[in-house]
């Protein structure tokens, strides 16, 4: 960097609130611009970087908030490498980069430009990251796994839970070669098998064992002939259980990835659901056994209590006073994703709270959906308590009003177990699903209930076979939460209750 970029670009210091603007530190003097841009291509579009060779330092412009706030929360517990080196990344004071009169931004451009034409579709990539200058390879849509240090048993399930979050799987077959638990993966399209080698080459599914190294194959399309427990195509449901054919895997030459980025469990954990939905939460073996637990995939849940932080007293339904926590419930949850039964503020810290779910699936479910969505001006933080159960105030002790049980509420919506809520539980949308609606209700007495919660509607439509149901799209994500807080059970008159959840439609 020169005298200029330092003077326009300075470090960011102090922790800052979220930007779209990310800054990188301790880059390597030889990463590339393509390697650095590639850090955030998982997470969404990436707009802009200014590299410092210099101060060994970038700054990489994500095309939204969203886009940011989610590869921070990945990258927070889970530092990442360029080159073997550890990169640490926080927000930028800046909320955009200028860079057009700046020197040596060619090279950025230029990359940035054939990573934006690999998005398109106009160029296809499917191999490591090249060399500066390097032509892309073009790729298939199947890439061939090796784990190494396999401490504990990898099955065809456990790589079908990772490797989803991706993009969508095809066919997965697995098999022994040279003493290595290997497998070849299908997805639909080139791109997520791109995105799985970035995300997850040289990255171990347990702590410091089960290392996954992942190459690019040169098959373009795998034959299953059995689905069981060593091959499996998800697409055919009607083959039968057999032994597996494997095909002959031509041999790859391409580098293994030196990343080795951890999974492990930490607070506030980051969900990204945008876009590839990868780590959800903790990937951790049971003690003895090495089942994994994916939170918000799959897996078996043993708590159903969560630790939920960053919250905001000020402007939102919670601490206040004792009756808040009346709506603390749906505030936390919504309720959409399972029914609160205890919450508790923290005395000390009040922007902290523990809330108990019915159950451990209900629980996982929330961290999964809520996690990193952001609520009332902050980004809310989700992740499994250490505490079992939310104990409620001894009697005589005076708690201030910061622990409530809800155990017996009627607002519950996952009471009866043929709930059909349970067939309808989508992420968080700018679009909510209204139901119960009474035939009096107009579209403008809708339209003006829900601008009265300062949300901008956009568009609205009544199913067409069921008055009592509509659609309602709102100005942001945030809005739509907001607003399903505000709204869910709202008396609309004739005995009629609204009842809303997100859609996972568009209007």
């Amino acid at each position: 960097g020169n005298g200029n970029e330092k003077k326009k670009f300075k470090g960011d210091g102090l922790p800052c609130s979220p930007s779209r603007v990310l800054h990188l530190r301790e880059i390597p003097s030889d990463a590339t611009e393509t390697e650095v841009i590639s850090l955030g291509l998982p997470f969404g579009k990436v707009t802009n970087l200014l590299m410092l060779k210099g101060k060994s330092e970038a700054f990489l412009e994500m095309a939204s908030e969203e886009a940011a706030i989610t590869m921070m929360n990945y990258y927070t517990p889970t530092t990442p490498h360029l080159r073997s080196h550890p990169v640490y990344i926080q927000y930028s004071s800046h909320t955009e980069l200028k860079t057009d009169n700046l020197p040596n931004q060619a090279r950025a451009q230029a990359a940035l430009q054939t990573v934006n034409a690999v998005q398109s579709g106009s160029l296809v990539i499917a191999s490591a990251l090249p060399a500066e200058g390097g032509p892309f390879p073009r790729p298939g849509p199947v890439i061939r796994i090796i784990v190494e240090n396999l401490f504990y048993p990898v099955t065809l399930e456990v790589l079908y839970q990772i490797f989803s979050k991706c993009g969508s799987v095809l066919k997965i077959i697995t098999f022994t070669k040279n003493n290595q638990f290997q497998a070849l993966l299908q997805y639909a399209d080139p791109m997520n098998a791109y995105y799985a080698k970035m995300v997850l080459d040289g990255q171990c599914i347990y702590t410091t064992c089960c290392t996954l190294r992942i190459e690019f194959s040169k098959l373009t399309s795998l034959k299953v002939k059995y689905n069981n427990n060593k091959s499996r195509d998800f697409t055919r449901l009607d083959l039968p259980s057999g032994d597996v054919q494997l095909p002959q895997e031509p041999s790859v030459t391409a580098p293994l990835g030196t990343q080795n980025i951890i999974f492990t469990s930490y607070p506030g954990a980051a969900g990204f659901g945008r876009p590839i939905g990868f780590a959800q939460g903790a990937v951790t073996p049971s003690p003895g056994s090495g089942q994994m637990t994916v939170p918000g995939v799959t897996g078996v849940p043993t708590n159903s209590v969560l630790l939920v932080s960053n919250l905001n007293p000020e402007t939102c339904p919670c601490a206040v006073c004792s009756n808040a926590l009346d709506k603390f419930p749906f505030w936390i949850s919504t309720g959409v994703y399972g029914d609160v039964l205890r919450v508790k503020i923290m005395f000390k810290k009040k922007q902290n709270a523990l809330v108990q779910m019915a159950d451990a699936t209900q629980a996982q479910l929330a961290i999964q959906h809520l996690n990193g969505q952001r609520l009332y001006g902050r980004v809310l933080y989700a992740t499994f308590s250490i505490h079992q159960t939310v104990q409620l105030p001894r009697e005589g002790q005076d708690d201030q009003g910061l622990t409530k049980d809800y155990s017996n509420s009627p607002l519950h919506r996952y009471r009866k177990p043929d709930s059909k809520n349970f067939q309808n539980i989508y992420p968080p949308s700018d679009t909510l699903h209204l139901y119960n609606i009474p035939t009096s209700v107009t579209v403008d007495d809708l339209k003006k209930l829900f601008a009265s919660t300062g949300s901008t509607v956009k568009a609205f439509r009544f199913f067409q076979r069921d008055c009592k149901m509509a659609l309602i799209q709102l100005g942001s994500v945030e809005q739509a939460l907001h607003a399903l807080i505000d709204l869910h059970n709202h008396d609309l008159g004739e005995n009629h209750h609204l009842q809303i959840s997100f859609s996972k439609c568009t209007i």
